[in-house]
């Protein structure tokens, strides 16, 4: 990857898969919100050393600005970081490149629930402070 515009600080190169283009042959819209998902997994994954299957938090909020198509044969890359830290929720904050020039910039809202209620909790001290390190965030 080379460098990219942004100020996010977690990127991770994205394949495209001839599934998620659509009958204009360029990525469907829906698929840019599966391509923020799997950047945070990765970010997750890497800075808070957290397994898809350890989650205990919903997406609560989704917002997604579309700038241009992305098609076949370009490299994607999603850079993504925590903007903000909330007591049971946190925003992240997502820009989607093809070939370096940014299609998408996103957002979404993410709340800490309890797995067997449903309820929203407190977000998971180990959690809270890995991702404080890595973004420099103050609390």
């Amino acid at each position: 990857m080379t460098d990219l515009a942004t100020d996010l600080p977690f990127t991770v190169d994205v394949p495209i898969r001839y599934r998620d283009l659509d009958t204009f042959s360029h990525v469907n819209n829906a698929v840019y919100v599966t391509y923020l998902e799997s950047a945070r997994a990765a970010y997750l994954e890497a800075v808070a050393d957290l397994a898809v299957e350890d989650y205990g938090f919903v997406v609560a909020n989704l917002e997604i600005t579309y700038e241009r198509s992305i098609t076949m044969g370009q490299d994607v890359v999603v850079a993504t970081g925590t903007t903000e830290l909330g007591t049971s929720s946190w925003t992240m904050s997502y820009e989607i490149y093809a070939d370096e020039t940014r299609a998408a910039t996103a957002e979404t809202t993410l709340v800490c629930v309890d797995v067997e209620t449903r309820s929203s909790i407190p977000m998971p001290d180990s959690l809270r402070q890995r991702i404080v390190e890595y973004e420099g965030l103050e609390e």
